[in-house]
């Protein structure tokens, strides 16, 4: 009690006594159609930008001028009923508070890093826009990592202060000495640690009157880490010109969205989807960004908190929308559920159809990486392809290309391509940082060459094969995973699959399927069961597709988003775990 008293007084949290029903009434706001950032043509490239002073206090002065509803910036609840509820007026109060903290207190400069490893919590949006306010680049990690990767990343990046809970601060402090660039150690917790800043009750002092930088488009904002599937994570960095890219037409028209809109993006703050789809995204619409504190994928909490609040846009990895599927069945409808949003991994077109079927909601696909963004995808409105991830968003020009960066003809195999020649687009990553190697050996003549396989049909879909290091060869030929997968959904037995190569003396490689089975055919034989899935496989798509080793498993590797860890079932089947 003593905490939730302290945190009203801070944050104005509030607990939430609402009954398990809809209630999109919360935020009854018109659409302001003329209204928005929208000052930007796709190609525009302005000399200077700074999210914080271009978008945030734009959409502040809206509150104050009267021109934008009451419904809030930032609403973030959790499971003890606790309620979060910012407008811009006051996310622009407290982010220059934040500001002020990093430079007048922890003296941190503009281009210093921070590493900042938080859960779901307010605070993470302080910071963030705090950072981009003062110039420090920030370096959003998940909270699943242990020691060693919180080291490496301090260690590598130079990083002069981090951000963390009580949870990892013991983590933190025994590798501290290893770390001479690190100055400084801010705390969000309802306890004090020596050596600690107390951020919470350093806002709560902090002035609120903050000038902020005159940032370059093409500064340094953002660090993201790669998920180093071929090796230690990169330091892919970002310029504010992925922040710019949210504002400019073609990124506006992909979601569409409205002041009155709700987007819930249910993504680990440790990953660029999360600043892309819980800040960037709604924040430039004026949209209401929503939250839950989550900390763990529950597939019946989400399935309430999508009937109990006025979420009108989900975006989720494949996994959430089967997991839910799963849970119910019968049909269900959201009440302001309009549209739903997947990427991360390939989602099966029967599921994409299954999906809408039970809920009456469109399930679309976009596709990205940490050096990208979002780079393709179906936009609201268009056409949706089942089993295409979209078409290409402008500024990026996505083509599919052959070793040498050669454009290959349509409905041809080949790697995803995004043309950086003779200008790279708004968006892209700069570089991975210190890393110059690296950096050269994903430029392919005049594209960057993303390791993913894709084709190409005659409207600028894509649809995606897989990593190239996932691709299997077996007896010359080159099986994308995806579509293995896709036609093991379509079998009754399947809950989930992942599809990797296996050693074979002959072959080189074979296909071997992981699966989840359903409930109703745990009890099943599971010999006859194998060859049945065999059977089915060779029946949908080209036999030599079928998967020659089946293994039954109880669950999937993934990583706390829901992605599918590929990699790790493939060094196991290899012999390198």
């Amino acid at each position: 009690m003593q905490r939730l008293m302290r945190l009203q007084v801070l944050w104005g949290i509030r607990k939430s006594y609402h009954g398990f029903h809809p209630a999109p009434w919360y935020l009854c706001c018109r659409s302001l159609s003329g209204a928005g950032t929208l000052r930007w043509k796709d190609y525009d490239r302005p000399k200077e930008f700074n999210f914080a002073s271009d978008v945030l206090d734009y959409w502040t002065q809206m509150e104050q001028e009267g021109k934008r509803g009451p419904n809030p910036a930032l609403w973030w609840v959790n499971n003890q009923g606790d309620e979060v509820k910012w407008s811009f007026r006051e996310m622009t109060d407290l982010s220059r508070r934040a500001a002020n903290v990093f430079t007048q207190t922890c003296g941190l400069q503009q281009g210093d890093r921070l590493a900042l490893i938080l859960p779901r919590v307010p605070e993470w949006w302080l910071v963030v826009i705090g950072c981009i306010r003062a110039g420090i680049i920030f370096m959003p990690g998940t909270t699943q990592m242990k020691a060693k990767d919180i080291l490496y990343r301090l260690q590598v990046s130079k990083a002069q202060g981090i951000m963390t809970t009580d949870t990892l601060a013991p983590e933190v402090d025994s590798l501290v000495s290893e770390c001479p660039a690190l100055k400084t150690k801010l705390l969000v917790s309802d306890h004090s640690r020596h050596g600690w800043l107390d951020f919470r009750s350093l806002i709560k002092s902090a002035s609120p009157d903050h000038t902020c930088i005159k940032s370059k488009t093409l500064d340094p904002m953002a660090i993201f880490f790669t998920s180093g599937t071929t090796g230690l994570p990169k330091m892919t960095k970002h310029s504010h010109g992925l922040a710019l890219r949210s504002s400019l037409p073609s990124c506006r028209k992909f979601l569409q969205l409205k002041t009155s809109d709700v987007l819930w993006c249910i993504s680990d703050p440790g990953w660029i989807l999360a600043v892309l789809g819980c800040l960037f995204e709604p924040w430039t619409s004026g949209s209401t960004l929503f939250i839950h504190h989550l900390p763990q994928f529950d597939p019946k909490v989400i399935q309430q908190t999508l009937f109990k609040y006025p979420i009108t846009l989900c975006l989720a990895v494949p996994a959430v929308y089967r997991m839910i599927l799963q849970q119910i069945s019968t049909s269900l409808r959201f009440p302001a559920l309009e549209h739903c949003i997947t990427g991360g991994e390939a989602l099966p077109p029967e599921e994409q159809e299954e999906w809408r079927r039970r809920t009456g909601v469109l399930l679309s696909e976009i596709y990205g990486q940490s050096e990208t963004g979002i780079s393709c995808g179906t936009l609201r409105g268009m056409k949706i392809k089942p089993g295409s991830m979209g078409t290409s968003i402008p500024p990026f020009d996505i083509q599919i290309i052959d070793e040498k960066g050669n454009i290959l003809p349509l409905n041809t195999e080949g790697n995803i391509g995004i043309r950086i020649k003779p200008t790279k687009p708004m968006g892209l990553f700069m570089c991975y940082e210190d890393n110059p190697v690296k950096t050269a050996e994903v430029e392919c003549g005049d594209f960057y060459n993303t390791g993913d396989r894709a084709t190409m049909d005659e409207e600028g879909y894509i649809w995606f094969l897989g990593r190239n290091d996932d691709i299997i060869s077996s007896s010359g030929y080159r099986i994308g995973p995806t579509e293995v997968e896709n036609a093991l959904a379509e079998h009754p037995a399947v809950a989930e699959s992942a599809v990797v190569g296996s050693p074979d003396p002959i072959r080189k490689e074979v296909v071997k399927a992981f699966i989840v089975l359903t409930p109703e055919f745990l009890s099943h034989d599971q010999d006859q069961l194998t060859q049945e899935l065999q059977q089915h496989v060779k029946s949908v798509t080209a036999p030599y597709k079928y998967p020659r080793k089946v293994e039954f498993v109880s669950e999937l590797p993934k990583t706390i988003t829901g992605k599918i860890k590929r990699s790790e079932l493939r060094k196991k089947e290899f012999g390198q775990m």
